[in-house]
């Protein structure tokens, strides 16, 4: 067997058991910083196992002397291989998802980081977020769908090859939270979103500015630069720039192209 026999439990546990300080404002970036740093070097022990999805995926507990946080951990061990992937280059990528989202100032990606020393090895570790897992995009009002320009254009960016509508979350003061971006990054075009709501409609010049910014960091600071090198490979740093490029030279938001366009499930 691959992992140990665990306690298993679902999306919707209260997690009484847990402190979870999600009153922290973690668009703030020491706050941010904080949670990171407690995610990183804090005794992890995982509680549960999520039931749901191809991949391993835990609940754990992360414990400082001043913290105690609810985390999802992903075990490079528990990827299931794929054709177009590298084998355990996900957890990789949820970590350099997460660190796109803080370059970007956007908020939208819970503070992630990749744990060398997990309870059955490397693997991302994201904060959790509580939300009703029943309420997703497809659930999402009016109101709350025009929130998320920004997480098209950040889709469009990393090349999220699996935006499904259960990828989309709110949490419990009312963020809206992307998840699960272990199959993002590739070097070539692999988007699959279900939101296609603001379909060639010009892209804000505030989201602009923000992704020129970013754009001119990555390519001017070798220690961002590196980073990015740490978790990805070269060809797919390139690609990440020509896509901001892209974006930069024709801002509009793109629409489907036929039904590939799409994940699935949707949700």
């Amino acid at each position: 067997m691959l992992f140990p026999a665990i306690i298993t439990t679902s999306h919707k546990s209260k997690l009484d058991h847990i402190k979870l300080n999600i009153s922290i404002m973690i668009q703030d970036i020491h706050s941010t910083e904080f949670i990171k740093e407690t995610l990183l070097s804090g005794e992890l022990r995982i509680v549960g196992r999520f039931l749901w999805g191809s991949n391993y995926t835990f609940l754990a507990e992360v414990q400082s002397e001043d913290e105690t946080l609810a985390a999802v951990y992903k075990p490079s061990r528990g990827e299931r291989p794929l054709w177009d992937f590298a084998k355990g280059s996900l957890a990789a990528r949820e970590v350099v998802a997460s660190l796109t989202s803080d370059e970007l100032d956007w908020g939208l990606v819970p503070p992630t980081v990749l744990r060398t020393d997990g309870p059955v090895g490397p693997g991302s570790l994201q904060l959790y977020v509580d939300t009703n897992i029943d309420y997703h995009y497809f659930s999402f009002s009016d109101a709350e769908k025009d929130r998320l320009r920004p997480i098209v254009v950040f889709d469009l960016v990393i090349n999220n090859a699996d935006r499904k509508g259960g990828h989309v979350i709110i949490g419990t003061d009312g963020h809206i939270w992307s998840i699960d971006h272990g199959v993002s990054f590739h070097a070539e075009d692999k988007l699959k979103t279900v939101i296609w709501d603001f379909a060639m409609e010009p892209i804000s010049k505030s989201l602009l500015a923000d992704l020129e910014g970013f754009y001119d960091r990555l390519t001017s600071e070798q220690g961002l630069r590196k980073t990015y090198l740490d978790l990805l490979s070269e060809t797919e740093i390139d690609a990440l720039f020509r896509r901001i490029e892209n974006i930069l030279a024709d801002p509009v938001f793109p629409e489907p192209t036929s039904q590939w366009s799409y994940p699935w499930p949707l949700v």
